[in-house]
């Protein structure tokens, strides 16, 4: 079978993607998650007078802590399968691909399971994020003056 047979057979059997639907529901979850992690902020600042940068990095830290236990609990899959985007972009998307990572590893141990393969799914995000980091850091202090 030559690939124009194929592409015509397989494009029966394969559903149509609303890209419309999808990029408003991402839309919509990922403005929530933005809204809930501002109310995390404004909760901590206002109730526990925490300072408002610390209060940020605690936010960050209870969305990563939810997400990470919706996946050890099997439940985050099934969020994104309706949610798409607007849960895998924000940084839950980030704890749901290290989590999964070092959940489909477990039974190797901590070392050479969890530990080795850890950042197996997120170690590209890492390092295109911090040559980003760099890159813009240098434009800005060449351009910008620092």
């Amino acid at each position: 079978m030559d690939k124009e047979s194929y592409k015509k057979l397989t494009s029966k059997i394969i559903p149509k993607e609303n890209k419309v639907k999808n990029g408003i529901v991402a839309f919509l979850v990922g403005g929530l998650i933005g809204f809930l992690g501002q109310v995390i902020v404004f909760v901590l600042e206002e109730n526990f007078n925490v300072k408002h940068n610390d209060a940020i990095s605690i936010m960050i830290t209870i969305l990563i802590f939810v997400a990470s236990l919706l996946t050890a609990m099997g439940v985050f899959d099934n969020l994104v399968s309706k949610a798409k985007a607007g849960l895998i972009v924000p940084i839950t998307g980030f704890a749901h691909a290290m989590t999964s990572s070092m959940l489909d590893y477990k039974k190797e141990g901590f070392v050479t399971g969890i530990g080795a393969n850890a950042f197996k799914l997120t170690g590209s995000v890492i390092l295109y994020g911090v040559v980003a980091a760099y890159v813009f850091g240098t434009i800005r202090y060449l351009f910008f003056g620092g």
